[in-house]
């Protein structure tokens, strides 16, 4: 049997659980991270079925139920035994709720209790006051993100990139047809988000504060920002703002990247772009659905799609940054692995074998990067350029990217 995601009658194969199979038979207990309403949840269930038909007794635990929660109050002792006694694999969703999370799963590890224990959660502010340096070497976190248009187009196959563009990847909306009520559940969803999350670490008085940065991030998505500049527009300081951001960031709805630089003269080196987790939410924070020809920050779409997509495919070995010099030259993504460079920039609209300016500058002074890739709506194929392979591919050929992909890159 696949582990599968279940949407009302659609089956959404989600590729990090062949990874989850694979951690089954060993000890180290697997956290699961990611924004709300990801699928987290759906793919524990999925994997919960995967055991059972292995013949492993199971536990799920869901501590949002206040009657489930309600049952945890009991001595950490109590609650080791209580685990022991509960199956081969239990499963702890919202685990942040569980008080002393670090010091009862280190116990089980330590007593070789042969307990797997899945867990999930939402929010890394909490998580890591549970998580202590005890269970150093003894877990292992996966990042759980909205369906890519990939694992979407496996089951509904006339799922369009412009319907991505639009509604981005949450799997919540993909079984409902009307755009309206489309609509309506991500604006659901962002109030859910601020009603539950940020409530709690950000003074009540400053939640306006906080919506007016997220309707800043959402506009200025993938532009360089200043700190100042959005400390001046909302009248905050800008510490209030950098934590602002990093609250975003640890509750996985927010995203900063920085730039590129080996101390080259003239390239920007402390500044930084923002992403919001998902397409969807950018736009309902904007309330702009109008279609993407029409839109002014079209470009913007378009680059966002590729860096959710690059995000999925990141190892401990890679992560994602981009290129800018003083002058404005710059290209979209700079994919490091094993600290070597590849370029990823995108372009809609892009002319048969066109190099844009910022992708052969930095060519030019990076001179032993080997492969470059350019995103772009239809022109296909691969060109040699300051002996470097550029590579030309339409959206979605690079939908389809896998880890594979990354493994081979080099």
């Amino acid at each position: 049997m696949t582990c599968e995601v279940i949407l009302v009658n659609m089956i959404f194969k989600r590729f990090i659980l062949n990874t989850l199979k694979d951690e089954l038979p060993r000890p180290e207990v697997n956290i699961l991270l990611g924004a709300r309403q990801v699928g987290k949840t759906t793919l524990m269930r999925g994997l919960e079925a995967y055991a059972k038909d292995r013949g492993l007794k199971t536990h799920f635990y869901d501590l949002e139920q206040p009657s489930v929660l309600a049952d945890f109050n009991r001595s950490d002792s109590e609650l080791i035994n209580m685990f022991k006694e509960s199956g081969d694999v239990v499963f702890v969703d919202e685990f942040q709720y569980l008080q002393n999370a670090s010091k009862i799963f280190k116990a089980l590890f330590d007593a070789k209790s042969k307990i797997k224990i899945f867990c999930s959660g939402s929010s890394s502010l909490q998580i890591h006051k549970h998580l202590k340096e005890s269970l150093a070497g003894r877990r292992f976190l996966y990042r759980v993100y909205p369906l890519t248009l990939d694992e979407i187009k496996q089951h509904l196959k006339e799922y369009s990139l412009e319907q991505y563009l639009l509604y981005g990847g949450l799997p919540g909306l993909l079984h409902e047809p009307e755009v309206k009520r489309k609509q309506q559940i991500l604006n659901e969803l962002l109030g859910s988000f601020i009603l539950k999350d940020i409530k709690s670490l950000v003074k009540e008085e400053n939640i306006r504060a906080f919506n007016q940065l997220m309707y800043l991030l959402a506009e200025n998505q993938g532009s360089t920002i200043s700190m100042t500049n959005l400390a001046n527009q909302i009248n905050m300081s800008t510490k209030a703002i950098n934590r602002y951001l990093d609250i975003l960031e640890q509750t996985y709805v927010n995203y900063r990247i920085y730039s590129y630089s080996n101390n080259l003269g003239n390239e920007l080196k402390k500044s930084c772009k923002t992403y919001l987790y998902d397409l969807g939410i950018r736009n309902i924070i904007l309330k702009d659905f109008s279609g993407v020809t029409q839109r002014k920050d079209r470009g913007t779409l378009f680059e966002t799609f590729v860096y959710l997509k690059l995000q999925t495919l990141l190892e401990p070995n890679s992560e994602i940054k981009f290129w800018r010099t003083k002058d404005g030259d710059e290209v979209d993504f700079i994919l490091v692995k094993d600290r070597k460079p590849f370029p990823v920039e995108v372009k809609a609209n892009l002319e048969k074998n066109e190099i844009p300016r910022g992708l052969n500058r930095f060519l030019l002074r990076y001179k032993n990067t080997t492969q470059a890739f350019l995103i772009n709506q239809k022109e296909r194929g691969c060109i040699e350029h300051h002996s470097c392979k550029i590579h030309f591919l339409t959206f979605e050929d690079f939908s389809k990217w896998d880890r594979t992909f990354l493994d081979n890159l080099g």
